[in-house]
Formats: C-alpha cells, structure tokens, sequence
C-alpha cells in the first residue's frame, strides 16, 4: 500500500489551513466527554500520556469533561486505529499512536486495515519518546557499551536475543538493524507492550530489550537491568550517564519516536482546531511535563500541519530500512 507525495502534502495544505482558525471562534459546540483509544495496556510509557492529557483536557472550549482512556491492546498498535476509522468524527474519539503505527507499518503489512493518509487526520504531537537498548542478568556484567554487547552475542549464539513491544515497532527494527548492520544474528522476541519484556529481561529469560527508555528508568536505577544505549540525537534528560548509539558509532540508529493525537478523516476543521488548542494547552502544564519525565517522556505539543509532515518524513526515511531488513507482516 502506497501513499502518494501529493495525497500527503494536500493533507498538510488542509491541516495548515486549520491553524489559521481561532479554534474558540470557530467552536461552538464542547463535547460533554472525549474517548481516547490507545493500542498498548495500562501502565506503559503512552498510557501515561493518554491519561495526563486526557484528565486536562477538562473545562476547556473542546470538552467539559476529563477525557476517558480505553486500551485497546494488540496487533501492535493497529487495534486502536482500526476501532477509530469506523468512530464518530465529530471530535468525541481520539486515537493516541505511536508513528510506527502510521509511518512503518505501511511498508510491512501489505493489508493494512487503514490507510493513514486518508483514514485520519494529525491532532497533535503529545510527546516525544527516546528508545533504549538494556541487559540484564542473563548477560555478563562486564558488557557495558553496544560494542562490548555486540561482541558477547557474537560469542554467544545460543542466548543473543532481544525484546521489543511489539513485531514491526520501531524498537524492533533498531535492534534488526543493529544485529544486521554488524554481521550478529540477534533473534527477536517480540512482546505484547514494553512492560512483559522489561520483566522477562530483569529475570534473566532473555539477554536484551530494545524498548523506549523510560520503561527502563525504574530498573536501571534500581540495578536490576544495565541501560546501555539511548537512541535521541542527545543523550535523554532522564538517563544523562547513558551514551548515545550515535556516541559509540552507531549514528544509523538514531530516532526520536512521537505520540500523537489522531482523529477520524472527516472530522471538521473547526473541531480539529479545538482539540489541538486543548491538548497544547495540556502538554504545556507543569504537573502533565513532570509526570511525563517520570516515564521518560518528553511533553512536546504541535500544530496538525507539524504532525502531518513529521509523519511524512518518517514514512519516507523507515521504507528503505525496512526493506533491508527484510521484515514483513507475512514473514
């Protein structure tokens, strides 16, 4: 399934034109209470983000109510959007995604159930993520860097594997890259959300976890696990000892991965407008930034026009890795 240069920018053209709107002008009606989906359980990384800004969405000219989160958990993410192309599009349900859900996962199911560029439409950014490469017991406490990692799997055949939260999410394609790019057979184990896989890493039944760092926090600090790798173009404000993949020469695997808001397609302008308004005003809230940092988020807000064009950017860089990974929905 392809998307088209134009059928993207057509839609940042739309999108552009909704921030020319005063969204309390041209928004007349506050829905009594939001239904926000998100496609991982409770408890992870975006579930926070979710239900921070839902809870501030409350008694602004968009809704009057605190937002209600639904987890709709499985198939990577993809639960969530199907449930929202067929929702009202009257701005009562939201649909929280990470990008993988709308920028790679066109390049690895040849079926996908929604197409992104005419099923929705981009709200708004509501955080910015770093993702994270950790070991835990099962792996010697003498490997401290990628490298060090690199050389014990090779070395180790029988146990080089790692995590991700899910076949097909940006973490695993990290560490398919990394295993790739360096000539190591690391074999994939995919999980249902973060949290199974940080577990099964702490009890030592696999060696690694490529997954976003916050999900490490709690575990690193503790010394249950050893967070080795971060992969922002700065190393993350939450684990500040910890180098980049680009530090220790890794540079390919940088990515800074997004949450975003997204509405059904036919959702009215003015509408849209309104939602973006409040969540930006939400993601501005001291208490919604500092319980974000808690799960190594970074509160970050844009217009529609940003997401859109964002998005476009990562569905064209994640194409080709895609392709040299060899990975599909079918293999």
């Amino acid at each position: 399934m392809m998307h088209t240069r134009r059928q993207f920018m057509h839609h940042v053209g739309c999108a552009s034109a909704l921030g020319a709107l005063s969204p309390l002008a041209a928004w007349a009606q506050t829905i009594d209470q939001v239904k926000i989906f998100y496609g991982f359980p409770a408890g992870s990384a975006g579930d926070s983000v979710a239900r921070r800004v839902g809870e501030k969405l409350a008694g602004s000219p968009y809704t009057r109510s605190p937002a209600v989160v639904e987890n709709k958990p499985g198939a990577g993410g993809r639960i969530a959007l199907e449930s929202l192309k067929g929702a009202p599009a009257d701005g009562s349900v939201l649909t929280l995604s990470p990008f993988s859900c709308t920028s790679i996962y066109p390049h690895i199911y040849s079926r996908l159930s929604y197409d992104p560029a005419k099923d929705f439409v981009p709200v708004s950014i509501g955080a910015v993520m770093h993702h994270g490469l950790a070991v835990g017991p099962l792996v010697p406490a003498s490997v401290k860097t990628v490298k060090d990692f690199l050389a014990w799997a090779k070395a180790n055949p029988g146990q080089a594997n790692y995590g991700s939260p899910a076949a097909g999410s940006t973490p695993h394609f990290i560490g398919a890259l990394l295993g790739l790019n360096n000539g190591v057979d690391l074999k994939h184990v995919p999980y249902r959300g973060s949290i199974p896989g940080v577990t099964d890493v702490v009890g030592g039944q696999i060696a690694s976890m490529v997954t976003p760092s916050g999900d490490f926090i709690p575990n690193h600090k503790a010394g249950k696990l050893r967070l080795i790798a971060t992969s922002g173009q700065g190393r993350s404000p939450f684990s500040p000892e910890v180098p980049t993949f680009a530090e220790q020469g890794f540079p390919e695997l940088t990515t800074e991965e997004w949450f975003g808001f997204y509405a059904p397609a036919r959702t009215p302008a003015a509408v849209v407008a309104a939602a973006n308004a409040a969540i930006n005003a939400a993601i501005k809230d001291k208490a919604v930034m500092d319980s974000l940092a808690v799960v190594g988020l970074i509160a970050k807000g844009s217009t529609p026009a940003e997401m859109l064009a964002s998005q476009q950017a990562e569905y064209e860089r994640w194409g080709p890795l895609v392709k040299k990974v060899g990975f599909t929905a079918e293999s």
